[in-house]
């Protein structure tokens, strides 16, 4: 096989992410086979290594939803309003979205299929999705979304429905209220995805999906529980992201809804549980005594005024936190460099006290922690005969003022952002270069994206008319109760 030697003026190498240099990475077969110090001849380019990141929470949407009108609100309402976004082409969508992803500095996704497009079957819309990770050089996990309660509100959907007058009921019923399939129809399916992807090139690691314990019935949950043992596939799964999930949660299991979830079997290592931003401290020591992680997605709760996630709590029960971006990094740009720093400020103890999210826990839980949620082996460490997945950043450029020498761990949780990523490395292959994604090409997808959304929007005006009556109607619900 051939050997890529990649050369730099430091690396973030080992389990600790300390600093090397200057040296070179010896690439071969999609693995990191040696890391040596540089040639006493060799002059070094100004780059810094670092490990790819691995986005442990993501639903792969095509474009940001605030050009959809639904910024700036909270998850209640907000999720609702994805409803006036049409149908597109599946392959287009998926690509665009990785390679966005990619453009930030991420190789491994985790993909909660939340909303399918539907034009396809979904076995079909997968293998599209499949596609399209290869194309663009990513690793995902593709969690299939399953629900069978609380469609519109955590609640009894005539609450709504008496606020409106007879043709808004209609156009409610007929977005939201439809029947949903069985739980055997839900468990099917699954397999049915995972056995249709089983031949695709590339990584795809097919999981349950339960979208939150407000969405799924007990019965659901189990059913996931029991298979998931009996099978090994993982689980995906939103927990306690808002206060009204909190509030609901507390009143529909009084004895603790993770309580609950360990009884039925649910809390295992086959398990990443999204946010948990108002999760208690007794329900973090069950989580992590089951084993599961929590994928925190630090810009995402903030845009949807959901809170910020504990994480110096998660950190000290012993969960293991991975960091998400859920598809709403600061900027709305998929800079998942950016989204590390924020993480690491937000959750770094404050000022000369102990705990909360260090540099180095910062790393792991950006590179490394999410890749077992996605199905993936060992990673997210620039070490021997683990995979080279490897962003190289440009150091001159983090260096702008060039006055002393500083070490570069400083620049990259004080500035660095996607805009300083010379190349990436997915497995071995380059996949990004100069900011370019080299396996598809993200301006001429996000173009024909844009044309679809034109074209399919004016189908969609009867919802687009009346949604402030809607929204108000589910914000009168919640308002009183949080």
């Amino acid at each position: 096989m051939d050997t890529t030697i990649i050369t730099v003026e430091a690396a973030l190498a080992g389990a600790d992410y300390s600093l090397t240099g200057p040296c070179e990475i010896l690439v071969s077969g999609g693995l990191i086979k040696a890391i040596r110090p540089a040639a006493m001849t060799t002059q070094a380019p100004r780059l810094l290594a670092i490990p790819a990141l691995a986005d442990a929470h993501n639903h792969a949407r095509p474009l940001s939803t605030t050009s959809f009108g639904c910024g700036n609100k909270p998850l209640e309402t907000w999720l609702p309003q994805l409803a006036v976004m049409p149908s597109v082409d599946p392959y287009t969508a998926a690509a665009a979205s990785f390679a966005r992803s990619l453009r930030g500095g991420v190789t491994s996704i985790m993909v909660h299929l939340t909303r399918a497009m539907g034009l396809t079957p979904l076995t079909e819309e997968a293998r599209e999705i499949a596609r399209a990770a290869h194309d663009v050089g990513v690793s995902i996990g593709f969690a299939i979304a399953m629900r069978d309660r609380n469609p519109l509100i955590y609640g009894d959907d005539a609450e709504i429905l008496n606020r409106l007058d007879p043709s808004e009921r209609d156009l409610v019923r007929q977005t939201w209220l439809r029947p949903l399939p069985s739980v055997s129809e839900q468990m099917a399916l699954v397999d049915a995805v995972a056995d249709a992807v089983s031949d695709m090139p590339g990584h795809i690691d097919v999981q349950y999906g339960p979208t939150g314990v407000q969405w799924c019935s007990g019965e659901l949950l189990q059913a996931i529980a029991r298979a998931s043992k009996q099978t090994g596939r993982r689980i995906h799964m939103h927990l306690l992201e808002t206060k009204p999930q909190r509030v609901w949660a507390d009143g529909a299991y009084p004895d603790g809804i993770v309580s609950f979830l360990d009884q039925i079997g649910l809390l295992s290592p086959r398990l990443t549980l999204a946010h948990c931003v108002w999760a208690r401290p007794e329900e973090l020591a069950l989580i992590a005594g089951g084993g599961a992680r929590i994928a925190v997605n630090a810009s995402s709760n903030l845009h949807l005024y959901s809170g910020i996630a504990p994480v110096p709590d998660m950190l000290s029960a012993g969960v293991s936190v991975a960091m998400g971006l859920d598809g709403c990094a600061l900027d709305e740009d998929d800079d998942a460099l950016r989204e590390m720093r924020l993480f690491h400020l937000l959750n770094h103890a404050a000022g000369f006290s102990d705990g909360g999210l260090t540099r180095q826990t910062a790393l792991h839980a950006a590179c490394a922690a999410g890749r077992a949620g996605l199905g993936l082996g060992p990673g997210g460490v620039l070490a021997a005969e683990l995979p080279a997945d490897i962003l190289l950043l440009d150091l001159a450029a983090l260096d702008r003022d060039a006055l002393m020498p500083v070490n570069p761990t400083d620049y990259l949780f004080a500035r660095a952002g996607q805009a300083h990523i010379v190349e990436a490395y997915s497995r071995g292959r380059k996949v990004l270069s100069n900011g370019t994604v080299l396996g598809v090409d993200l301006p001429a997808l996000e173009t024909s994206l844009r044309a679809a959304y034109r074209d399919g929007l004016p189908d969609k005006a009867p919802l687009v008319a009346a949604w402030s009556k809607i929204e108000a109607a589910i914000g009168s619900f919640y308002q009183g109760c949080c």
